[in-house]
C-alpha cells in the first residue's frame, strides 16, 4: 500500500510538472541558463570514470538536483573508458574526469600523459579488482594463471595488473588479456567469452544482475592497501588559470557524491532517467558498497581530501615494483592548494 501511495503521488507530481512546463515562458527558459548568482552558466564537459554505472551516478545527481547550476555550470556528462580519461582532460577534450590515482601516476611517470592535476579524491581506497563468477575455478589470485581476462586497454585494473601479479605471486605471462568496452565487459563474462574482467569491487550487484550468477571478486587492495581510488582531475591549464572555478565545480560534484551515498535509491532512479539502459536497483547497490571506500574507515575525514604521505607511499610502492620509468613527487600529480582540506 505504501508503495502504491508513492507511485500515485509520483504520477500526480509528474502531471503537475508537465502542466507547469507547458506554461513556461521564454523568461523561464532564460532563467534556466543562469546560475545561482544570476550569471550565465559556464559550459563544462565531464567524463565519468567508466561507462554509466551506479558508481558514477553522483555526477547525474549533481546535475539533476541543481548543484552544478547553483555553482554556475552547465555540465555535459559523457561516458568515460577508464584511466585514459586523463589523456582527454590533458588534451582539452574534457574539463574534468574521475580517474584512478594509481593509473594516473603510471601514465604520468611513464610519459603517456602530462598537463593534468588531481584536485580531489572520490574514493579513499582503490576499488580495482578482477571479477569473475562461480564456476570459473577462480578463488585466489594464483588461479588467474591460464585464464583469459577482458578489460579496456586504459583501465587501471589492466595497467596495474603487472604490479598486482608481482605482489600476489602470479605469473603474469600465463594470463591472457583481450580488449573490451566498459559497458560490454560484464556481458562478455556472462556469455563465457572470458574467465574474468577488470572491474571495481562495487560492480558485484551489476554482475549478478546481468550474468544471473554469483560474483567472485579479487580486490587489488588485498595486496596494495595504501592506494587511493578515483580522483578528480582537470588540466594543468584550467587549474592554473581558473582555480576558483575548479573549487566551485569540485564542491558541487562532491555535494552530488555525498547526496548519492545518503540517498542511493533516488540516485539510481536519477541515473535511470538520464541513462535508460541503467538498472536503478543495481546502481543503488553499487553506491551502498562504494560508501565505505569514499569515507576512509568512517574516520570523519571530509569527502575529497588527499593526503600527501599516502600518495608518496603509492609512488614508492610502484617504484619498488619497477612500474615507473621516472621518479616523481606527490605535488606533481596533486594540486594540494585546490583539494578539499581535512
Amino acid at each position: 500500500m505504501r508503495r502504491l501511495t508513492r507511485t500515485v503521488a509520483a504520477a500526480a507530481l509528474s502531471t503537475a510538472l508537465a502542466l507547469v512546463g507547458g506554461c513556461s515562458s521564454d523568461s523561464d527558459k532564460s532563467e534556466d541558463a543562469k546560475g545561482g548568482n544570476g550569471a550565465a552558466l559556464e559550459k563544462v564537459t565531464y567524463l565519468t570514470s567508466f561507462g554509466n554505472f551506479g558508481r558514477d551516478s553522483y555526477a547525474w545527481v549533481a546535475k539533476e538536483k541543481g548543484f552544478f547550476k547553483e555553482a554556475g555550470f552547465d555540465v555535459d556528462i559523457k561516458p568515460g573508458q577508464g584511466t585514459g580519461g586523463v589523456v582527454q582532460v590533458a588534451g582539452g577534450q574534457a574539463d574534468f574526469a574521475p580517474v584512478d590515482l594509481t593509473g594516473a601516476i603510471l601514465l604520468y611517470a611513464n610519459g603517456q600523459a602530462k598537463d593534468f592535476v588531481a584536485v580531489a579524491a572520490i574514493q579513499q581506497r582503490t576499488m580495482a579488482a578482477i571479477a569473475t563468477v562461480e564456476g570459473k575455478n577462480i578463488a585466489t589470485p594464483k588461479d588467474l594463471e591460464g585464464k583469459k581476462l577482458a578489460d579496456t586497454p586504459t583501465s587501471v585494473v589492466r595497467m596495474l595488473f603487472p604490479t598486482y601479479a608481482k605482489l600476489a605471486g602470479i605469473d603474469a605471462s600465463k594470463v591472457t588479456w583481450v580488449n573490451g568496452e566498459a559497458q560490454g565487459l560484464i556481458g562478455m563474462l556472462g556469455s563465457g567469452a572470458v574467465d574474468g574482467i577488470g572491474q571495481f569491487v562495487v560492480g558485484q550487484p551489476t554482475i549478478q544482475t546481468v550474468t544471473k550468477k554469483t560474483p567472485v571478486v579479487l580486490p587489488y587492495s588485498n595486496v596494495m592497501q595504501d592506494l587511493y581510488g578515483n580522483v578528480l582531475v582537470t588540466s594543468s591549464k584550467i587549474a592554473k588559470e581558473k582555480p576558483e572555478m575548479v573549487k566551485r565545480f569540485t564542491t558541487a560534484l562532491l555535494k552530488g557524491l555525498d547526496y548519492s551515498l545518503a540517498h542511493p535509491e533516488e540516485a539510481g532512479e536519477i541515473l535511470k532517467k538520464n541513462v535508460p539502459a541503467a538498472n536503478p536497483a543495481a546502481a543503488a547497490a553499487e553506491l551502498q558498497l562504494m560508501a565505505a571506500y569514499v569515507r576512509s574507515n568512517n574516520s570523519g575525514t571530509a569527502i575529497g581530501t588527499v593526503d600527501n604521505e599516502r600518495v608518496a607511499k603509492t609512488i614508492a610502492l610502484l617504484q619498488g615494483a619497477g612500474a615507473l620509468k621516472q621518479n616523481l613527487t606527490p605535488d606533481q600529480i596533486i594540486d594540494f592548494n585546490l583539494a578539499p582540506k581535512a
